[in-house]
């Protein structure tokens, strides 16, 4: 091998090895036939059917609105959340069920659309909301108070809907969901 052409060839395997923060949160490659995608984070990964509930928060003015809810109780939808989705129609998110209240943090991996995050502790109030959180970045959101829920909604959705820090939330069909550590 002729010295050039082993530099070349360093380059390239450097260059392969070394990936922009960008380049890594990219999908993973198809699956092939009969291959199940096990990456939680990957585009193509298919968990199961995730539970259903219902949201109901109460405004500044005492109306309630309603949000149909996916819910992630466990490790794994927990992490996947709503990596990848394309759209969030108003009315709809996703619930991140905690064993107990902790200050709970959140970021934007592989999230393509802007959300609001309501935290919510196990007194059913919401302790902080962060606003159209910014898609596919890694920065941590917290509102720094424990909470054990985490309402994921379209971004601009809870300003729209006047809530606040402090209001009230009930939930309808969370009675019988067992929550993984």
């Amino acid at each position: 091998m002729s010295r050039g052409w082993r530099r070349g060839l360093w380059a390239v395997l450097l260059l392969t090895a070394w990936q922009a923060p960008e380049a890594r949160d990219t999908p993973s490659p198809p699956a092939g036939r009969g291959r199940k995608v096990t990456d939680v984070e990957a585009k193509d990964y298919v968990g199961p059917t995730l539970p259903r509930a219902r949201v109901l928060l109460e405004d500044a003015s005492g109306g309630v609105h309603r949000v149909d809810v996916e819910v992630a109780a466990t490790p794994e939808a927990r992490t996947r959340g709503l990596m990848w989705r394309q759209e969030l129609p108003a009315g709809q998110g996703m619930l991140f069920v905690f064993p107990e209240d902790e200050v709970q943090s959140f970021w934007m991996r592989n999230t393509l659309i802007p959300l609001d995050m309501l935290f919510i502790d196990s007194a059913g109030k919401i302790v902080g909301i962060i606003e159209s959180a910014q898609p596919r970045t890694l920065t941590s959101r917290s509102v720094g108070l424990p909470g054990r829920y985490v309402l994921e909604v379209p971004g601009g959705w809870s300003r729209a809907q006047g809530l606040a820090r402090g209001g009230t939330v009930r939930f309808q069909g969370l009675e019988s969901l067992q929550v993984v550590p």
